[in-house]
C-alpha cells in the first residue's frame, strides 16, 4: 500500500505553499522512507520558490530534515527501522569529486538535488495520476514522510530534539562548516561575519568555539546583532548607511584575517574585501538572484587576499554533522536561540517572519 504523507506543495512560482495529501513512492535500493518529525526553513528553498532555477512544479520542498527511519530499499546498511536520522544534501558517491572526499561537489549534484525526480527517474509523490516532483536535496522535507539516500542519511547517536537537530542539515553545516574547513578560523583570527541570519551566525558560533580574538557581526537587523553579542560576538556593526569597511578597520586597524559573508550583495562583498588584511580570506556563501553581478576593484586582492565560494561548508554530512552536533552536546555550539519552533501549516507564515528578519531559523514540527 502506498504511504499517504501530508506535504505543503509549492505550485506555482512566487505562490504560497499548498498542504496536500499526496502519495509517496515506496524506496528502492539504496533508498528509504523516513517518518519526519522536523524541518529548518532555509534561504534556498525562499530562493526555489521565488526564482526559477531549473526545479520543476508542483514540488514539494524542504532540505533540513530530521525523523525516524520507517522502511529502507535493498542495500541500504548505515541506517535501519528506527533510527534518529538527519537528512542532508545527495550526492552519487562515484564521480572524481566523491572519490576524494568532496561530495559537496559531486558531479551529480544538479540532478540529485534539483531535477525533481529521484535518481531512478520516479517521481517521489502523486495525487491521484498527476506526478508531484520532490527529492529536493535527497528528501523533500516539507511532508510527514520523505524519501532519502543511505549517502545523505546520517544517524544519530546523541539525544538532541529534532528541531534542533534538523537544522544541521544544510544551514549549521553550511556556516560552521564553512569556518572550520573552508576558512580553518583559528584561535589567532580576527573574524567577521556579513549577514547575521542562521549561516552566519552558525560561522560566527564556529569562530567563538575556535577562540577567534575579534568577533564582528554585520546586519540591517538590530536584533540579529543583539542575539549575535549573546551568542559571543565580541562587536557588532548595524549597516544602516555607514561605511562598513571603516566600521571594521575602526575596530581591526590592519584588517581582518577572516570574512564569512552570507549577503552577496555587491556592496557588501566589496566592504568585506576591502577589510581583509594581508593574506586575509574570504568566503561567499549567498545563493543570489539570476543576474546578479558583483564588483570590486582587483587589487583589493593584492597582499595575498583571496576571495572563494564554499558548498555545503565543504563539509561531508556523515563525519561532519556527527562531529558538529558533538560539539552542541559538549556546549561548544549552542544553536539553539536561533531556532522558533512552527507547526508545518504554518509553513507560509515562518517564511514570511523569516524574510522579514522576525525570526532566525524557523523549523517546521511535524510531531
Amino acid at each position: 500500500m502506498p504511504t499517504t504523507t501530508t506535504a505543503a506543495v509549492l505550485r506555482e512560482r512566487g505562490g504560497p505553499y499548498r498542504l496536500e495529501t499526496l502519495e509517496l513512492a515506496d524506496p528502492g535500493p539504496g533508498q528509504l522512507r523516513v517518518k519526519l518529525a522536523a524541518c529548518g526553513i532555509c534561504f534556498t528553498d525562499v530562493g526555489v520558490q521565488r526564482y526559477e532555477q531549473g526545479t520543476p512544479l508542483p514540488q514539494v520542498l524542504g532540505h533540513e530534515g530530521a525523523g525516524i527511519v520507517e522502511a529502507v530499499g535493498a542495500g541500504v546498511t548505515n541506517v535501519a527501522p528506527g533510527d534518529r536520522v538527519v537528512l542532508s544534501y545527495a550526492s552519487c558517491g562515484a564521480c572524481n569529486n566523491c572519490g576524494h572526499d568532496h561530495p559537496q561537489y559531486c558531479s551529480n549534484f544538479m540532478m540529485l538535488n534539483y531535477a525533481g525526480v529521484l535518481s531512478d527517474g520516479r517521481a517521489p509523490f502523486a495525487q491521484g495520476d498527476a506526478a508531484v516532483y520532490g527529492g529536493f536535496f535527497g528528501q523533500s522535507s516539507f511532508a510527514t514522510h520523505a524519501i532519502a539516500y543511505a549517502r545523505n542519511t546520517v544517524k544519530v547517536e546523541a539525544d538532541v530534539p529534532f528541531a534542533l537537530l534538523a537544522p544541521f542539515g544544510c544551514g549549521l553545516q553550511t556556516g560552521a562548516g564553512t569556518a572550520y574547513n573552508t576558512l580553518d578560523v583559528q584561535a589567532g583570527h580576527s573574524f567577521v561575519v556579513m549577514g547575521a541570519g542562521s549561516v552566519g551566525l552558525a560561522a560566527m558560533l564556529a569562530a567563538v568555539d575556535r577562540g577567534c580574538h575579534s568577533i564582528i557581526a554585520v546586519d540591517r537587523v538590530a536584533a540579529r546583532l543583539d542575539l549575535a553579542r549573546t551568542l559571543g560576538a565580541t562587536h557588532t556593526i548595524l549597516a544602516d548607511g555607514q561605511d562598513v569597511t571603516a566600521a571594521i578597520r575602526a575596530i581591526c586597524a590592519t584588517g581582518i584575517d577572516r570574512i564569512v559573508d552570507t549577503t552577496g550583495v555587491s556592496a557588501v562583498v566589496r566592504a568585506g574585501l576591502e577589510a581583509l588584511a594581508s593574506r586575509g580570506e574570504m568566503a561567499m556563501l549567498a545563493v543570489t538572484a539570476p543576474g546578479t553581478e558583483i564588483s570590486f576593484n582587483p587589487n583589493t586582492l593584492l597582499g595575498g587576499r583571496s576571495l572563494k565560494g564554499a558548498v555545503e561548508g565543504d563539509a561531508d554530512p556523515q563525519t561532519f554533522i556527527p562531529w558538529l552536533i558533538g560539539r552542541h552536546t559538549a556546549g561548544r555550539f549552542n544553536h539553539a536561540p536561533l531556532v522558533t519552533e512552527y507547526p508545518l501549516d504554518a509553513i507560509n507564515e515562518a517564511v514570511a517572519d523569516m524574510a522579514a528578519g522576525r525570526v532566525v531559523k524557523p523549523v517546521l514540527v511535524m510531531d
